[in-house]
């Protein structure tokens, strides 16, 4: 019997074997009500969806209440994760004859936006956290590489403290991209605050949302009137610091009043979405550590995870396949890691297809020699092929998590018989 399971919990888990289990939705939205709606009103009324003709900015609230919750003495509101990655990337002042050593498993936003900037993207495996692998970074550090992303994915930290380590050494910049790990933490510390600069997404897929939006954070000024400048033509806002650093040219990356007044009223419920997803995922971590060889993903703080999915590893891919559609068969989702990509195994990344032919990243001598394809990453397709999990909704009733586990416990002993 699982550990903390009890004949009458077991009972109760049997009595729901047939009741529907809810497909998991997404987080932000299940958490909307009249608090995101007294924002969008507020904004309506004033008429004045802009930021900076705002008498009393949401954005501005929401990027003081952000850096706090983050622990970080700056944030940046931007329209996407991807624009706080393009953002990142030019207040490290990372552009061409640069190189950026990303994880193979990840968004495409990661590699895209190296490229966009110029610079040369180079892969690193992944380990059994489905993050970046610390043990695979040095061998691909050149006297070009400038900096790191460390991705945390799905809800899960990465080995950032062995990252970091690897990274001052070699005087290297940290990239935290948290974009699908907000509010997620490493030892006590948020994920994004112990880097050179963090990245979020708040797209609809995310811990908090207004379907799109995104925030850049770092303790660095400097970094942060980069950031700043960048996002906004070039120019720095008073709210923004008086502007120490010459201008430079810059995109428009702004965030709206409407997206900031749904994000501030999310930002004061990001602790109850997750400590439901936590309260969800452990139910299902209690109930299957005792099933017989288990086996999950990689915790680097169990603690720190948001608790977004509930990962067991297979011997092998036909094992794990198994498992999904015996899962799927009881009427529950079950799905292989997903929300990212295999980047070398993208066609435009295999044959480095980018906007112009003259693009720099793969026309210096280094970056024509730089190879991607399925032989560049062996060890994170064979981790990706034997993984199976469950996806959390914050939202499930301890009678539907009964109904999961048992399903759980049935499949999985039935394929690893």
């Amino acid at each position: 019997m699982a550990a903390g399971v009890g004949p009458r919990a077991l009972g109760a888990m049997q009595a729901a074997a047939t009741a529907p289990v809810q497909r998991p939705r997404h987080w932000g939205p299940l958490y909307y009500d009249e608090a995101e709606r007294v924002q969008l009103n507020d904004v309506l009324e004033s008429r004045n969806p802009f930021r900076w003709y705002a008498a009393k900015s949401k954005v501005r609230q929401f990027e003081q209440e952000f850096a706090a919750r983050m622990q970080t003495k700056h944030a940046l509101a931007v329209t996407s994760g991807t624009g706080a990655l393009q953002v990142a990337l030019a207040a490290l002042e990372i552009g061409p004859g640069d190189e950026v050593i990303l994880p193979a498993w990840t968004w495409h936003s990661c590699f895209n936006t190296i490229v966009l900037a110029g610079a040369l993207p180079v892969i690193a495996e992944i380990d059994e956290t489905f993050n970046i692998d610390p043990n695979d970074i040095e061998r691909h550090i050149t006297p070009q590489t400038k900096a790191v992303m460390a991705v945390h994915l799905q809800g899960n930290p990465c080995q950032i403290d062995k990252v970091l380590e690897i990274a001052r050494r070699h005087k290297l910049r940290v990239i935290e991209d948290c974009a699908q790990s907000v509010g997620a933490s490493f030892r006590g510390r948020p994920l994004g605050s112990m880097g050179d600069v963090g990245i979020y997404s708040l797209q609809q897929n995310k811990t908090i949302t207004a379907g799109e939006g995104g925030a850049v954070v770092t303790n660095d000024a400097a970094l942060f009137e980069r950031a700043a400048r960048f996002h906004d033509m070039g120019m720095v806002r008073a709210s923004h610091g008086e502007g120490k650093l010459d201008p430079f040219i810059g995109t428009n990356y702004r965030m709206n009043e409407f997206s900031g007044g749904v994000l501030l009223a999310q930002i004061r419920k990001i602790d109850r979405i997750i400590g439901d997803a936590r309260a969800c995922a452990r139910r299902l971590y209690d109930a299957a550590r005792d099933l017989p060889g288990v086996e999950f993903r990689k915790l680097p703080d169990p603690q720190g995870d948001i608790g977004a999915a509930v990962f067991l590893g297979f011997r092998d891919k036909e094992q794990r396949d198994a498992y999904i559609a015996g899962m799927k068969a009881e009427g529950v989702v079950a799905q292989p890691p997903g929300g990212s990509v295999v980047l070398p195994l993208v066609p435009q990344i295999m044959n480095k297809r980018t906007i112009h032919p003259a693009w720099p990243s793969f026309n210096t001598a280094r970056g024509k020699s730089m190879q991607y394809g399925p032989e560049t990453c062996p060890k994170t397709i064979a981790i990706l092929n034997r993984f199976g999990g469950i996806p959390i909704d914050p939202k499930w009733t301890t009678n539907e998590t009964h109904r999961i586990v048992a399903a759980m416990q049935k499949v999985y002993r039935a394929v690893r018989a």
